[in-house]
Order: C-alpha cells, then structure tokens, then sequence
C-alpha cells in the first residue's frame, strides 16, 4: 500500500495570514513626519539669523544696531505698555477699513475684466498706472485733496492693495478653460450657472492668492502712509525713536509690525487652503 502525499500550493509572496495583496505601506516614523515639515528648517533658520545678528550687534553694531536680546527685550517691554496698542488700534482702523474696501471692490472688478473683453480694454490703462506709479508721490495728491485724516490713510491703503487683487482675479478668471464654458453650454447652462459652476470655482484658487498678495501690500501702505503723511500710531513710534536713537525700541516696533504682518498672511493661506481644497487633490492626483 502507498502513501499518498497531499501537496500544498506554493505561498505567494506578499501573503499574511492567508490573505494576498500588496502589503500596507508603513507609516512614517515620528522624526520623519517633523523633518518632512517646514518648522524644523524654519526654527534653524531664524536661530542662525538671531546668532548672527548677536555676534554682529556686539561687534560692530555701536549706537545704531541693538543686539537681539536687546531687540528681545524692548519688544517684551512695548507689548505690556498702552501706547502700543493705542498706535496698533490707530493704524489698524485704516488697514482694516482699507482692505475691506479692497476686496469687496477689487474681487468683482478683476473677475468682470477677466471675462469682458472690452471693459478690460477700458479699464487697463489704469490699472498699469497704478503698477508702475510709486505710490509715495501719491500721497501729496491726498494731502491736498482729502486732507490728513482716516479717509486719506484709507485710501492709500486701498491704492496699495487692489492692484494685486483685481490682476490676480483677471488671471483666474481667464485661465478657466473654455472648452468648460462650451460644454456648460452645451448642457443648457445659462450665464448665471456659468458663472457660479464654472468661472467662478475655476478662479477662486487665484482670487485667495491675490487676497493674500493684497494683504501684505496693505500693511505695507499702512505703514508707510503713517511715515510719510501722518506722523501718529505706529509710523509715529517709528520716527519718535528713530529721533532720540532709541535703537531698541525702534526695532521692536518694525519686530510687532512684522509679526502682525506674518499672522495676517498666515491666516489668509489658511483660509485659502480650506477654500480651495478641491484644487489642491486635483493638482495632487494630476501629479501622481
């Protein structure tokens, strides 16, 4: 009598426990998630930038260039002081009025020139004035004709900071593909559901960066409206420490001017990427 031997099919590669397919990927470790990640490089570099500026300060700075402890601390010392914050409730009425202004006109002008050719043609010219003008000789036109009050400041604010927002929502608009157009059309879309399914989705992407591009133009006219035209709030401090050499002071005040800046603009790509997700995993999938 013979034995008989049942034999076994050969184990696939890539099999555990009975179950075939490709394995899951494993999941980055903890140091790799951080180095993957901008802060990492951000904190090294802002920490080589504070040695450096140490070093320098204590060699060759003098009268002129405070060290950045001091820096450090001035900053510390103004932040517990009322002054402050009355100058950044002055100069953040004009940045806030001024850039409400901004987008509320700047977004529907850019996205009307960027689909009506012949309003583009009408409104051009102007618009590259205000790119190549420099915007300091705007100011005594304001003086003269509106006076040194919060309206002027508001207006240079928003002279500043539309020019980013209609170009950028004119560029939206146009880089919409319009073979989207046609077969929105050719479904039976009317003009109004052109608009909000297709122009407007396809440009918000582009609207966000001009907002946030318009931002920091803001607080730049903010600033430089209130050193050039209206010696109070913040451009006040500015020149008031600049004239009795307080050199620390008047680094920390242009540190809490840029940190404004940086939170502001932070907040707004925030925004940009919870608004414009869906371009984001589009883009993401026409990569992979």
């Amino acid at each position: 009598m013979t034995a008989t031997t049942t034999s076994r099919p050969p184990r696939r590669s890539g099999t555990r426990g009975g179950r075939t397919g490709p394995r899951p990927a494993r999941r980055p470790g903890v140091l790799r998630r951080v180095a993957d990640r901008n802060l990492p490089y951000q904190v090294l570099t802002f920490v080589v930038f504070a040695a450096g500026w140490e070093l320098y300060a204590r060699g060759q700075g003098g009268l002129l260039i405070p060290s950045f402890t001091e820096t450090v601390e001035a900053t510390v010392e103004m932040l517990g002081s009322a002054e402050l914050w009355r100058a950044m409730y002055v100069s953040n009425q004009a940045l806030v009025i001024g850039f409400a202004v901004t987008v509320v006109a700047g977004v529907p002008l850019g996205i009307l020139l960027g689909r009506f050719r012949g309003l583009e043609r009408l409104a051009d010219v102007y618009l590259n004035i205000l790119l190549v003008t420099p915007m300091a000789a705007i100011i005594p036109l304001l003086v003269m004709s509106v006076g040194f009050g919060l309206a002027s400041r508001v207006i240079l604010v928003t002279i500043f900071s539309i020019v980013m927002v209609v170009v950028n929502a004119r560029a939206g608009v146009r880089q919409v593909d319009p073979s989207l157009i046609e077969m929105a059309r050719s479904f039976g879309a009317d003009e109004r559901a052109v608009w909000t399914r297709v122009l407007l989705p396809g440009a918000l992407p582009a609207i966000m960066t001009g907002v946030r591009l318009g931002l920091g133009r803001a607080v730049t006219g903010m600033v430089i409206v209130e050193l050039l035209m209206v010696s109070d709030a913040l451009g006040g401090l500015i020149l008031e420490y600049r004239g009795l050499f307080q050199a620390p002071l008047l680094y920390g005040t242009i540190v809490i001017i840029l940190a404004e800046a940086l939170l502001l603009i932070s907040m707004a790509r925030w925004a940009e990427r919870k608004l414009t997700r869906w371009a984001q995993t589009t883009t993401a999938r026409s990569v992979r």
